[in-house]
């Protein structure tokens, strides 16, 4: 018989948490390991969705520090998709140059 629950269960965004802080010397690493890096995840002109949000939780799981490509938008905007980002999934930002962020949470 099988259970009620199912062995796919849908992936669930954490819960809202706190910015990581990170020192200048932290960040300056992190900038130079990012240098290589292409961006895994790009937001289009729907934004900061939920879908998006499940897949930069997945990327910063599997690799630590990722970079992201904001398509449209000025820098204030995409300075708040940034904290929003953080905010909700407990990254800290590295960097950001033109419409492509960096950003990093620990494993």
């Amino acid at each position: 018989m099988k259970s009620s629950t199912s062995d796919t269960a849908k992936p669930v965004l954490p819960k809202p948490g706190q910015a990581l802080f990170l020192t200048p010397a932290q960040r300056s690493a992190l900038r130079a390991r990012a240098h290589a890096l292409n961006p895994v995840v790009m937001l289009g002109h729907a934004g900061l969705t939920d879908p998006v949000l499940l897949e930069i939780d997945a990327a910063l799981k599997a690799h630590e520090l990722i970079k992201l490509k904001v398509s449209g938008g000025d820098r204030a905007a995409r300075e708040a998709i940034q904290d929003a980002i953080c905010q909700r999934l407990s990254a800290a930002p590295v960097q950001q140059i033109g419409k492509v962020l960096v950003l990093y949470r620990p494993r």
